[in-house]
């Protein structure tokens, strides 16, 4: 299942097309809100047109060999974008297993495109963990991952008094803008670079 941001929100001029993966499919999950606040920082930024796909409505179960269908459904929304952000959780020093699952249903689809991530995780270390699984993960389909990323670590105190989130919204948005900036430069070029010359070619 897939959302699109309205398209008033992409410039009229080939805009990157931006998919946005939750990666996180347990009951009462903390990705909802994390990627409520990512999207709204990539939304006012014009060069963007935007795809969320949620591992926990995508329809891709939990076993990689059953995924077949459900990745037909998926492949062109992948296979269209420019660029990925994946929002994911540190578990046991890993990702989550559907987010896995997600990954490893698609091969061409990742491949020459960059990736942002938003990472996520209990304790003082958390997510940065997971950031590096992700980078090895997606070393393997020649993606580019931005070096710089946005990293939540003890997620429980990054919510305010109130609930809101992030507690510190200004020092967040610092980190999600470096990270988009690198995410918009890469897009382009690699955009560029594949029409000139295809990938692998």
């Amino acid at each position: 299942m897939t959302t699109r941001t309205p398209a008033t929100r992409a410039p009229a001029a080939d805009p990157i097309r931006l998919v946005v993966l939750v990666g996180s499919a347990r009951e009462g999950r903390l990705s909802l809100s994390v990627a409520r606040w990512f999207l709204e920082q990539a939304a006012v930024r014009p060069e963007f047109r935007i795809d969320v796909v949620d591992v926990a409505t995508s329809g891709l179960p939990d076993s990689l060999a059953d995924s077949a269908p459900q990745a037909a459904a998926l492949r062109p929304v992948l296979a269209a974008a420019d660029a990925f952000a994946v929002i994911a959780p540190e578990y046991n020093r890993s990702i989550p297993g559907p987010l896995k699952t997600a990954i490893d249903s698609f091969n061409a689809e990742w491949q020459a495109k960059p990736v942002a991530l938003v990472v996520y995780g209990l304790s003082l270390a958390g997510g940065v963990r997971a950031a590096e699984n992700l980078r090895l993960v997606f070393g393997e389909f020649h993606s580019v991952v931005m070096k710089d990323s946005v990293v939540f670590p003890g997620i429980a105190e990054q919510f305010g008094p109130g609930g809101q989130f992030p507690a510190d919204p200004q020092g967040s948005a610092a980190a999600a803008k470096v990270m988009l900036d690198q995410l918009t430069w890469w897009a382009l070029a690699l955009r560029e670079a594949k029409s000139v010359r295809p990938f692998g070619a």
